[in-house]
């Protein structure tokens, strides 16, 4: 077979999972010139520069254009995921709403975390230098988008707009379970670009399908302009990122957002009091948004006595219908899963059918499934400890809420990990909480994982596999420190400083005197 020419345009659809074929339009992916074009395009634009406010303004006139393009943009996205139109008007919202919290940090100025340490030319037995620092870009990022969060994963969601608001300029590798909303996006971004008349490499769409899906990410992530990538997807695709990106002559970040089994242990007296509650809680989290999203609890450790707990649960997910999945090979991978929790020894399915929607043709759906296990088993069983993306839980009956520790020490890394807990409890969730801390970016107390609030304090992280890099978050105004690296100027005369380090700019600094930090004033 002839290798296709760097110039061949591959070419590819969508898929209406709703109704189980190919959507209407014929895309076509990017080319291996378009690529590599695109990366020179994007370097040129970040030489060129944008200031705070122009940056800014770009933010808030995105989130403009899709507020008012949003039931064009929604209706698109519903025959691609066949999520409901509450929960993607919900996402929508939410990626606007962040595009316009960076725009804020970007008047606010604190985000390039100003620092000035100033000189002491009198002090011996030497003068201490002048010393300023900030930070600065790193240059283009490229971005991979969420199969499951069409929008604020998507081309204009959170790793889009934290890396703009940096000043990065940003190459989207579209994501090929909904090309149509991708398209519907980005030339909203564009038509922004334009109208602030900023350089057209600022932000560029790279459509990706068929037999170059795997193949535009790849040449993304080696583009020898590429500084840093944002990925959204599994364990093994955010893998592949890390070592492509660890083995380019200049080695560069990958920020992946894999994969999550977001434990949840429910303590005594709390199940004691409430378990039939928590029970129907857990239950209607773990298959929110047919249970494809990256928080819901993959795992709830009891203590025993917990029959009634268990039973409640098991009512809850009789009682569900089949759930429509994102993607034909989400929904294989799912039943995969299944097919390896059930055949775990000592694990019983407790409701649901692993194997509905083993058809191959017809809308793409599959069963909510409840599984349990005892405690030993779970701990000999390495594979029940992965995640199974989709409506799934596994209940871990423990004899006593003492083995909770034992459990949480084994765990993988998370996103999350929740414990449910009434005053009775506090002595022993303290420990917990303790070791939890240890394995999951964001600890939750009598509430459910899914729902990530946008705000200063959140962390969407954990250790691996939840994330490649732990010390980061993919939410929140901090988000922008991922394109970013520290840069000190030393005795550098004002007029070549950069703003944010002059004596007179007071936004945001933090000053060094007499070895004290002295934080700026509100």
């Amino acid at each position: 077979m002839a290798t296709p020419s760097v110039h061949h345009r591959e070419s590819f659809r969508g898929f209406n999972p709703a109704a189980g074929r190919p959507t209407a339009p014929t895309y076509h992916a990017a080319t291996t010139g378009e690529v590599a074009s695109a990366g020179e395009s994007a370097w040129t634009a970040f030489r060129a520069g944008t200031r705070d406010n122009q940056r800014a303004a770009f933010l808030e006139s995105i989130a403009s254009n899709l507020d008012r393009d949003a039931d064009a943009i929604l209706a698109v996205a519903r025959e691609e995921t066949a999520l409901p139109e509450a929960r993607l008007r919900g996402e929508l919202a939410r990626t606007t709403h962040t595009l316009r919290m960076f725009a804020s940090l970007l008047r606010d100025g604190s985000w390039v975390e100003a620092v000035i340490d100033r000189g002491d030319p009198s002090r011996t037995p030497l003068p201490k230098p002048d010393l300023r620092r900030m930070l600065v870009p790193l240059g283009p990022v490229a971005v991979f988008g969420a199969s499951n969060f069409p929008l604020a994963y998507g081309v204009a969601g959170g790793d889009t707009a934290s890396a703009l608001a940096a000043g990065c300029p940003v190459l989207v590798k579209g994501h090929s379970a909904h090309p149509g909303t991708g398209e519907a996006i980005a030339a909203r971004i564009s038509e922004a670009v334009h109208a602030h008349a900023l350089p057209r490499g600022l932000f560029q769409y790279l459509p990706a399908g068929g037999a170059r899906d795997l193949t535009v990410g790849e040449e993304l992530v080696t583009h020898p302009r590429v500084r840093a990538v944002g990925f959204t997807g599994s364990v093994a695709g955010g893998k592949a990122l890390v070592r492509l990106a660890n083995a380019r002559a200049e080695p560069i970040p990958v920020f992946a957002e894999m994969g999550s089994v977001n434990p949840v242990f429910v303590l005594p007296a709390a199940i004691a009091a409430r378990g039939t509650a928590i029970a129907q809680f857990l239950a209607a989290s773990a298959t929110a948004s047919g249970g494809q999203m990256c928080t819901c609890p993959g795992l709830i450790f009891v203590p025993e006595p917990a029959d009634a707990f268990v039973q409640a649960l098991r009512e809850a997910f009789a009682s569900m219908p089949p759930v429509i999945m994102l993607t034909p090979r989400i929904a294989q991978s799912y039943r995969r899963r299944l097919a390896d929790v059930a055949g775990a020894p000592g694990a019983w399915v407790l409701a649901g059918d692993p194997r509905v929607g083993t058809d191959s043709t017809g809308p793409v759906i599959a069963s909510p499934v409840l599984a349990v296990v005892n405690l030993r088993e779970f701990l000999a069983a390495g594979t029940l400890r992965e995640e199974c993306f989709g409506p799934s839980t596994i209940v871990v009956r423990c004899t006593n809420a003492d083995e909770f520790l034992e459990a949480a020490a084994l765990l993988e890394g998370s996103l999350t990990a929740t414990v449910h807990a009434d005053a009775d409890d506090h002595a022993r969730a303290c420990g917990l909480l303790a070791a939890l801390a240890d394995r999951a970016g964001r600890l939750i107390v009598n509430g459910v994982p899914t729902g990530v609030e946008v705000a200063g304090a959140m962390v969407h992280s954990g250790p691996f596999p939840a994330c490649s890099r732990p010390d980061s978050t993919a939410v929140g105004p901090w988000a922008i420190r991922r394109w970013c690296r520290p840069v000190c100027f030393q005795n550098t005369p004002q007029a070549l400083l950069p703003e944010a380090l002059h004596d007179a700019n007071p936004l945001g600094i933090v000053r060094v005197e007499d070895g004290r930090v002295v934080l700026p004033a509100r």
